[in-house]
């Protein structure tokens, strides 16, 4: 998804208290990374390993540097750092008055240059957390995600093995709901991955027989959330395949969703069993293994130890 100068200002001008001082031919330059640059050295001439794909973010530091640089040498590093073809845009932040010879650089050179009321580690926090939203790495998945005792659960399965029927019992159970259907995932930093509902199913989900119903309506306000992150995949899968699966819990199970390892856990599906409170023991033995401690592993060294001790 392309994302410019001109769609930051565009979307985000209100939020971040951003303003065009210069530049304004250059609003078509692509914002491809979200990470954040300060050009202290550049501005002193060293471009050595100079991050120009980053959008530049100009202090106090730096606009003091740019007030009391030489004129010559300063044009010189300005027009050295400019020229670099894939730099996005500059943001001046805490509102001051952009030095002369920054706005004529980048009026020279077609690259915009905004001024935010913020201040430097506001800014650089807000827009982070909106270029981070905006170019992160996406999919969409068929699933219903719940929030269930605090952990994002991410139901999968074939048509017909009782998804949003499940994620109905859950919600009578005073879990929460984030999307049903189809969930958009995406790949924040840190390997997290964050699950939330496409706008247009937002708060409602499709019960086979019955069609669309209005959780927030049907459940209240508190009973759907707009995301949250994915820290555990249950597969719901027939009776007649799970003929295969672990039945004591030591293997481990992981899928990969945008090249993050999620915890799976397939879960046999049959004619009265309760999926909900399943899920729900899943959610709290997941927990207890984030803690530290593995139930099934505790069990085995248990066994193992005494086995041992009859042999002597």
């Amino acid at each position: 998804m392309s994302f410019t100068a001109g769609d930051l200002i565009q979307e985000q001008g209100r939020a971040l208290r951003l303003r065009l001082v210069s530049g304004g031919k250059g609003l078509g330059r692509a914002i491809a990374v979200s990470d954040l640059n300060r050009p202290g050295l550049a501005l002193g001439g060293f471009l050595e390993h100079f991050r120009a794909e980053r959008i530049q973010i100009i202090g106090q530091g730096e606009r003091a540097y740019c007030l009391k640089a030489p004129k010559e040498s300063l044009s010189r590093s300005l027009s050295a750092m400019l020229s670099c073809p894939d730099i996005p845009c500059l943001i001046l932040s805490h509102g001051k008055r952009a030095p002369k010879a920054l706005v004529e650089a980048c009026r020279r050179h077609g690259v915009p240059l905004f001024a935010s009321g913020l201040d430097t580690a506001s800014l650089v926090d807000d827009l982070s957390d909106v270029l981070e939203a905006r170019l992160a790495p996406s999919a969409a998945i068929h699933g219903v995600l719940v929030d269930v005792y605090g952990l994002g659960v991410l139901i999968q399965g074939e048509a017909g093995t009782g998804k949003s029927e499940c994620a109905v019992e859950l919600l009578k159970r005073g879990h929460i709901l984030i999307a049903d259907d189809v969930v958009k995932v995406q790949r924040r930093r840190g390997g997290v991955l964050q699950g939330s509902c496409p706008e247009a199913l937002k708060h409602h989900m499709e019960v086979r027989g019955l069609g669309l119903i209005d959780i927030g309506l049907l459940f209240g306000v508190g009973a759907a959330l707009d995301r949250t992150r994915i820290e555990l995949a249950v597969r719901l899968e027939p009776w007649e395949k799970s003929a295969g699966l672990d039945r004591v819990g030591l293997d481990r199970e992981e899928t990969k969703i945008l090249d993050v390892a999620v915890p799976l856990l397939r879960i046999p599906v049959s004619p009265g069993r309760n999926l909900a409170i399943l899920i729900e023991l899943a959610a709290l033995n997941e927990r207890l293994k984030r803690q530290g401690y593995f139930p099934a592993q505790a069990f085995n060294e248990r066994l193992i130890k005494k086995t041992r001790t009859k042999a002597k």
